[in-house]
């Protein structure tokens, strides 16, 4: 299925700056609202539902077995037109 990116920011910025950015799209998401993302003149919102399937991925890039750049990347995913595939079963 091709993407599309509809919106993206890269910065540096402090652990406690980017927990801030964090906690604030937690609380969106505890508090069942919509979010907001900006950067410059960019912005998007999206309204997750109730049930997203959630990602969670630590890679290295770089040669393998030399120091390289480590990353860490959260993602949550969902259908826009509120469709959901259920759970996986094997027949």
């Amino acid at each position: 299925m091709p993407e599309e990116t509809l919106f993206e920011s890269e910065s540096i910025q402090s652990r406690a700056e980017v927990a801030a950015y964090l906690r604030t799209v937690a609380d969106s998401l505890d508090a069942n609202e919509s979010i907001t993302f900006r950067a410059g003149e960019q912005s998007i919102t999206v309204d997750p539902p109730a049930s997203v399937e959630f990602e969670v991925k630590v890679e290295r890039e770089g040669p393998s077995g030399k120091p390289g750049e480590l990353g860490v990347e959260f993602e949550l995913e969902w259908d826009e037109d509120g469709s959901d595939e259920g759970p996986l079963e094997i027949e």
